[in-house]
């Protein structure tokens, strides 16, 4: 027993400062672990598909393909949502949905699902917005706030490419030469004491009415509440959708504003789509 403690342990040969690379064999456990870890891939490479070929791959002896599987799920859960109705919801008109006491709780609660899943990347989890992407939680609405409205814009988008899209222009009324800097802020001081909200004393409001009229009253309106036809937003409420600070708005009418939004039909069904129109117009209060 005494010569095997003395007997020097076996190296590798390799030496670092004095620190010598034992030769010790690697557990027996790990050993079985790696084998069976090769025979498992041996396993998975001829009962599922595995190796790409020049045009296809591989389809295993149990032919399984993940996106069957999917396709699968998907069948399963539009039947699943036929059966609660979703079939009613796409053939009913928005006001019927609205009316039936049946109908409108599987909108509000097929609404709030999908408004999860694709628009609170944007609006936020409760739908409260941030700049550059409204507050759908008020009653501030660029393109109206109906049902009707509130489902075209969820349809066709903002600027989104669709062929019916909604695309509302904010000038870039510095950057393009249409008003001098100093116009620029003058009209941004007369358009912020619409809501109470004038920064320069010093800048004529008499002549930011006049500017305003003259390049901006035909998408806001003379008195600055806005035009839903074209997007316009009311400049005379406390909503501001890039911000109400005198250096933001001096920003917007300086270099224009071109918010999109995309367009969710072809994305989502029809149900999809009137659940969600359902469930926003909710959120704001709707008109």
């Amino acid at each position: 027993m005494s010569d095997l403690k003395s007997s020097p342990p076996e190296t590798t040969g390799h030496e670092w400062d004095g620190i010598a690379e034992y030769n010790n064999p690697l557990p027996r456990w790990w050993l079985i672990s790696l084998y069976a870890t090769i025979v498992w891939a041996f396993g998975y490479w001829i009962v599922y598909p595995a190796w790409p070929l020049v045009a296809d791959h591989t389809r295993g002896l149990l032919g399984f393909s993940t996106r069957a599987a999917v396709l699968a799920d998907v069948a399963a859960t539009r039947s699943a949502r036929a059966a609660l109705g979703q079939e009613k919801l796409a053939s009913a008109d928005l006001a019927r949905i609205a009316a039936d006491p049946t109908l409108m709780p599987l909108a509000l609660a097929t609404g709030k699902a999908a408004f999860g899943d694709n628009c609170a990347a944007c609006h936020g989890t409760a739908a409260t917005g941030r700049t550059g992407y409204p507050n759908l939680q008020d009653d501030d609405w660029l393109w109206g706030g109906s049902l009707d409205a509130v489902a075209q814009t969820i349809r066709v988008g903002i600027r989104s490419g669709h062929a019916d899209t909604r695309a509302g222009e904010m000038p870039a009324f510095g950057r393009d030469g249409i008003l001098k800097r100093d116009e620029v802020e003058t009209v941004a001081n007369y358009v912020l004491s619409l809501s109470g909200k004038a920064f320069a004393p010093s800048l004529s409001l008499q002549r930011g009415a006049e500017i305003f009229s003259q390049t901006c009253a035909a998408c806001h309106g003379e008195q600055g509440r806005g035009n839903p036809e074209m997007g316009a937003p009311d400049l005379a409420d406390a909503v501001w959708l890039y911000g109400s600070a005198p250096q933001e708005v001096v920003a917007t009418i300086q270099g224009g504003r071109r918010g999109v939004m995309p367009t969710w039909e072809g994305r989502l069904d029809a149900a999809t789509i009137k659940s969600l129109a359902v469930y926003v117009h909710g959120l704001g209060g709707g008109k």
